[in-house]
């Protein structure tokens, strides 16, 4: 049997508690958009063999999961998208792949449980739950009897968070815009949480006051105006303005330049925002903002992603 396997990926809006102190660490909001995606062809096969793409990034995950599995596997990579840019592709590679094993050798594995067996969601789960079922999530963080430290998801090994509430996403149009820069990871994000956290607990309050009553039920009204104005006011709460700092002016560079709300998706550096009209101009506008102080920058004109990760068979 042959499978192919498309995913989302993920814009994160922001961690919700790095602080901690009520007994609970993490937490995530974010949502699932069509582009970029991962997408790759697999067949049972005696080796580990990739083609296509950037083979390395495939093939690390191939190999962990054909020594757990006791089992081979042929991957033709047809779409994936750069690292540690602030899209997820981590989760989404590591899901996808696990869930082509699962489908060819009918392993009957959940979700959830193809993220723990790939070291996935140790801190957000936003990226395995738009993998399960797309759409806009906030989940729930960890208990500090499971993890009582800050620690990115590359280097926890709890289990990924349960999701609290999950809605479709309104069919907005979702500029994103990835500069050609290198995003916090590694021992750089671990340095980041050991010195940024504990978060000041006023902080958390207020991020958990935006999101709760103004960013969930912006988007279950479909209220563009307030959903654009929760995304400003979060860049500046908590760890998102720590992410957001570690680019000096370029990023509060551009959140300030423009009339529209962005935000930054993760660690970074990818910006987004989000429109009912005129997205290619603005596409373009947040390009050249980039283009402009040096950088090249790609621009993804695309929707959130309702459905999740595809798996298709032949």
């Amino acid at each position: 049997m042959k499978v192919k396997v498309k995913t989302p990926s993920r814009i994160h809006i922001s961690l919700i508690d790095l602080n901690g102190s009520i007994g609970r660490v993490d937490g995530g909001v974010g949502f699932a958009i069509e582009e970029p995606s991962v997408t790759i062809k697999c067949e049972e096969f005696d080796d580990v063999v990739v083609e296509g793409g950037n083979v390395g990034r495939f093939q690390s995950v191939a190999i962990k999961l054909s020594q757990v599995f006791d089992r081979g596997i042929k991957i033709n990579v047809l779409s994936d998208y750069p690292s540690h840019v602030g899209l997820g592709s981590g989760t989404q590679i590591s899901l996808a792949v696990a869930s082509a094993f699962n489908e060819i050798y009918e392993l009957g594995l959940s979700v959830r449980e193809m993220a723990e067996i790939t070291g996935r969601g140790g801190t957000s789960g936003i990226g395995v739950a738009v993998f399960e079922s797309g759409g806009f999530v906030l989940d729930g963080g960890h208990s500090k009897r499971e993890k009582p430290y800050f620690m990115p998801s590359s280097f926890s090994k709890a289990k990924p968070p349960r999701v609290l509430a999950r809605y479709d996403f309104p069919d907005w149009k979702v500029v994103v815009v990835v500069p050609d820069l290198s995003g916090f990871y590694g021992e750089r994000e671990v340095n980041l949480f050991q010195k940024f956290c504990p978060i000041p607990v006023e902080d958390v309050r207020k991020l958990c006051h935006v999101i709760l009553m103004k960013l969930l039920p912006s988007v279950v009204e479909n209220n563009l105006d307030d959903f654009g104005e929760a995304v400003k006011i979060i860049q500046r709460l908590g760890f998102k303005r720590v992410e957001v700092d570690q680019y000096g002016d370029l990023i509060w560079g551009i959140m300030d330049q423009f009339d529209y709300p962005i935000g930054m998706s993760s660690t970074g550096p990818a910006v987004y925002t989000v429109v009912d009209t005129n997205a290619k101009s603005v596409g373009r506008e947040l390009r050249c903002y980039f283009e402009d102080r040096g950088f090249d920058a790609h621009v993804y004109i695309t929707r959130a992603d309702n459905f999740g990760a595809e798996i298709f068979y032949s």
